[in-house]
């Protein structure tokens, strides 16, 4: 398995490079995220000490924690692999999207400048970009970009993590999602949501998200069982 390095795994900051499990960890969570690693694809820690030129005590750590993540499941004989959805998977998803990152997105609302929504607006456009041009890599890291950055105006650190590792859950589907049917078959809601935050309407922000996800999971529900 040739798993492809990222800027995570190289960054160091002012004073020390991050220890060994960290950079293995963000590398390996990255990967999952954007569907680089497939629904199913099994995950060895031979094959990632080799890959990624590291020893194996970084690798267990950084398994163990995605694991705890939900990002991996472990099959046994030192192997995991990336967890393959069912349908009642995502309509839990959808449940626990819904109720956590319309929250932050409400939260966000008044938090938020024209400035940081002018900000918000430019990665959208950039969103559409990807989109039309059918880049799937790049819809999915900016989408995530998006999201990210509207609930990071949220004040509430709970309810990020939270979204984060369910983000990592459904990544490595909505990739096989947007290979099948293209990127300009997904929904988007984010012009919505931008409206809506301009107008300081907190409540329209939380039902544009809620919509948002609704459709782009069920997209992916629907993918599940037709495939």
């Amino acid at each position: 398995m040739d798993l492809i390095k990222n800027k995570a795994f190289d960054t160091k900051s002012e004073t020390e490079k991050r220890p060994a499990h960290e950079q293995v960890y963000q590398t390996l969570k990255s990967q999952i995220m954007f569907g680089e690693l497939v629904p199913g694809q099994p995950v060895t820690i031979q094959g990632l000490t080799d890959s990624l030129g590291v020893g194996m005590t970084p690798v267990r750590e950084a398994i163990r924690r995605l694991i705890s993540d939900g990002a991996l499941v472990f099959q046994g004989n030192r192997r995991v692999s990336v967890p393959l959805l069912t349908s009642g998977d995502v309509e839990q998803m959808i449940f626990a999207r819904i109720s956590i990152e319309s929250e932050l997105s409400k939260r966000a609302t008044a938090n938020m400048s024209n400035a940081d929504i002018d900000n918000l607006e430019r990665i959208d456009r950039r969103l559409d970009r990807t989109i039309a041009d059918g880049d799937v890599s790049g819809y999915l890291h900016l989408n995530h970009t998006f999201h990210e950055t509207l609930y990071s105006f949220a004040d509430a650190p709970i309810l990020r993590d939270l979204a984060e590792r369910l983000w990592l859950r459904f990544g490595p589907s909505l990739r096989v999602v947007c290979g099948r049917f293209g990127t300009q078959s997904l929904p988007d809601r984010h012009k919505d949501i931008i409206t809506a935050l301009r107008a300081k309407d907190a409540q329209m922000v939380a039902k544009a998200t809620a919509q948002d996800i609704e459709q782009g999971m069920e997209l992916m529900a629907d993918a599940l069982i037709d495939g």
